[in-house]
């Protein structure tokens, strides 16, 4: 690797300039890569709700619609405006009470089941049916363009609504969320480091590295809008430490080298390759455990951010290093003093290690409560509630659940040729469960003894297909919450009863799916990334104890992360919950680690257990320091700037989680190696070294 490190260096004019041009690529990739907002659409294909959307835009040609609200206008101006929607390119229909009655026929005299569905009081309801599905670009531009031709008295809800308003919103963060966490990072280094240029140069490797990482994202097809926002400060956090590795190697072997710059650089890109490589095996360890998830997200996530993590090492020994010995002058022409003097230092970790018992007792005290606030986080799977009260479809939202006192449509999708009468009778007995406000089908809209030659030909291709018919169910609960998923199981029993290959689909009967799946996946994602991070501790240190110890640590401080919410009285979006315990184990347990490999290194050398962690404590402390504010850095900005939920808890807990992590590591982890020092060295082969083993 010396030998490669060397060449390197010698290269580095040719290295830099190959290093840009990739750049190219990278934003033409970055460009062609579809960013998916609908979180929905990673639901397994194998879901009952999933296959009967595929069927509903296979055989309908429909795959979203949207409730639209419009207050206090004339029948004949509703009548205006169900045309002008019905011709936005990608409405497939636009059902109204005109598909099955003459509207000059007054309100008043209008049956009482129609009435129901469409009016109420001055406002009427319409139901408007996409050709595509809700989150494709076809839909969501469709909605747009109705939003262009209603006006303040027309409100237009629905999914396809909320999943654009999360497009336009992070369209306009996202710029923003690189710049904060680049500005919070530059600061953190310009404190925390001894040189003006160097985190620059941090910065722009870091920044390239992201746009080779953004840009392979291509081969994917799509991203998630969470991956997108997620990917750039996540990478800029868990890889910065690696560039700092490399300078201070680099620095230590100048003093070697103090003739030869190449020289030095070589073996400090071996040395560093050696050390990062076993600490970024950790964090990709932990980022891959989310591939585990039958909810796609966790494998987009994972898949793009331990990409980004190989491609960050990668360019940590190529392109850094010949970015240093390039603006080496400059490096050392704006050198100045660490604020952090190593006396203060020196002092404050003999201070830690000294009293280690007493952290041994705080970590007693906060474990319980720690537990409890952790198992009671509450948790919210309804996506509109991650986005801000006024956005347009929030407001459609409220503007239906106000004046129609219903929240959400399920679809019944049944056998097109079952007897009318059992249609009836089946809609009928829908209607009785709690919440339905009502239903709409072609039994219940034109009788049940209307033949079906004398069925309107629009009314019949909107609602009958192939195989299927369709009817609506309005229902007055919120999507997500224990009530709607209740009346969902209770429908989905009566349409059984009727049709075994019948079908609830729809908005909530997809988000009971989400809760279904994601409480599984919360287990198997912790279990896979505690279990991958054992192994690999296990296999670093030759250890049966320390790997339970060090995950044991940082687990603690998750805990204490995600019990917090708890004792706020907040509630996390569902992904929060799932992604971010495993993120901050991987991400984080590289502090424990280098604290540990010190700790083993002087116990070999035979030291006494006290001065080993004292020793280890000191030399790594503000390294751990230095990481865990960069990476708090990173997120922090971006948790008070972002109006999206679903991105601002995550980049809240992983602020909230380095720190944590970085506490708890510089406290806890050395009472830890005091407390249990004969059994680490009874449970590690070699971790004495031979002279002292000979003197025991």
């Amino acid at each position: 690797m010396v030998k490669m490190g060397k060449w390197i260096a010698k290269h580095k004019i040719l290295i830099c300039i190959l290093g840009f041009l990739l750049i190219i690529p990278s934003i033409l990739g970055i460009i062609k890569t579809r960013i998916n907002y609908d979180l929905l659409s990673y639901l397994p294909d194998t879901l009952e709700t999933v296959s009967g959307q595929d069927i509903l835009v296979d055989e309908f040609g429909m795959g979203a619609f949207s409730m639209v609200v419009v207050e206090d206008m004339e029948m004949k101006d509703v009548q205006k405006l169900e045309e002008k929607f019905s011709e936005v390119e990608h409405v497939k229909d636009v059902l109204w009470y005109d598909d099955v009655a003459d509207i000059t026929l007054p309100v008043d005299m209008i049956p009482e089941n129609l009435k129901k569905s469409f009016f109420n009081g001055n406002a009427t309801m319409m139901l408007v049916l996409f050709d595509n599905t809700t989150s494709s670009d076809d839909a969501m531009e469709a909605l747009t363009e109705m939003r262009k031709i209603a006006d303040q008295q027309c409100f237009i809800s629905g999914m396809t609504g909320i999943v654009t308003d999360i497009k336009n919103l992070c369209m306009q963060e996202l710029p923003i969320y690189v710049a904060i966490a680049a500005v919070l990072a530059l600061i953190v280094l310009e404190i925390t480091g001894t040189s003006l240029v160097v985190p620059f140069i941090f910065l722009l490797c870091i920044g390239i590295s992201i746009l080779y990482n953004m840009g392979s994202n291509v081969f994917l097809g799509e991203i998630s809008y969470v991956t997108e926002a997620l990917v750039a400060v996540l990478q800029l956090g868990v890889t910065m430490d690696y560039s700092i590795f490399l300078l201070d190697s680099y620095e230590e072997n100048k003093k070697r080298f103090p003739d030869d710059r190449n020289r030095a650089m070589g073996h400090a890109i071996a040395n560093t390759f050696k050390s990062i490589t076993g600490s970024s095996v950790t964090t990709v360890a932990g980022f891959a455990a989310l591939c585990m998830m039958t909810f796609a997200l966790g494998k987009n996530l994972g898949i793009v951010m331990s990409k980004g993590v190989i491609i960050g090492v990668f360019c940590c020994v190529t392109l850094l290093p010949a970015m240093i010995l390039i603006f080496d002058r400059p490096i050392e022409k704006t050198r100045h003093k660490s604020l952090f003097k190593t006396e203060k230092v020196d002092r404050v970790s003999a201070f830690i290690t000294r009293h280690y018992k007493l952290w041994l007792v705080i970590f007693c005290v906060l474990l319980l409560p720690g537990i409890y606030g952790n198992n009671h986080t509450g948790i919210y799977y309804n996506i509109a509630k991650s986005l801000p009260s006024d956005l347009d479809s929030n407001v459609a939202n409220e503007k239906l659940n106000e004046t129609f006192d219903m929240s959400v449509m399920h679809i019944i999708m049944m056998d097109k040729d079952m007897d009318a009468t059992e249609k009836t009778r089946m809609l009928e007995e829908v209607k009785k469960v709690d919440g339905v406000k009502w239903t709409i089908g072609i039994n219940t809209l034109l009788g049940a003894s209307v033949p079906d030659s004398m069925i309107p030909d629009n009314l019949k291709s909107m609602l009958q297909g192939d195989q299927y018919e369709l009817a609506f169910v309005s229902s007055k609960y919120e999507s997500a919450t224990d009530e709607v998923n209740a009346q969902i199981a209770k429908i989905s029993d009566i349409v059984k009863k009727y049709d075994s290959n019948g079908m609830v689909i729809g908005e909530a009967p997809l988000m009971k799916d989400l809760q279904d799946v994601t409480d599984i996946d919360l287990q198997n994602v912790n279990i896979a990334s505690i279990a991958a991070i054992f192994a690999i501790i296990l296999i670093i240190f030759k250890s049966i104890s320390l790997p339970v110890i060090l995950v044991a640590v940082i687990e603690f401080a998750i805990v204490l992360n995600m019990s917090i919410p708890f004792y706020q009285g907040i509630s996390l979006p569902f992904v929060a919950s799932i992604v971010v315990g495993t993120i901050q184990l991987g991400a984080t347990v590289d502090y424990a680690i280098l604290m540990t490999s010190r700790y083993q290194k002087e116990r070999q050398r035979g030291l006494s257990k006290k001065e080993a962690v004292a020793i280890a404590h000191k030399t790594s402390m503000l390294s751990i320091v230095t990481s865990g504010c960069s990476f708090f850095a990173c997120t922090f900005g971006i948790s008070v700037y972002s109006r999206v939920d679903m991105i601002g808890s995550i980049c809240t807990l992983l602020s909230r989680g380095a720190l944590i992590s970085m506490i708890v590591v510089i406290f806890i982890l050395p009472a830890m190696f005091m407390l249990f020092d004969k059994l680490i060295v009874k449970t590690s082969i070699g971790f004495l070294g031979k002279k002292k083993k000979a003197a025991n």
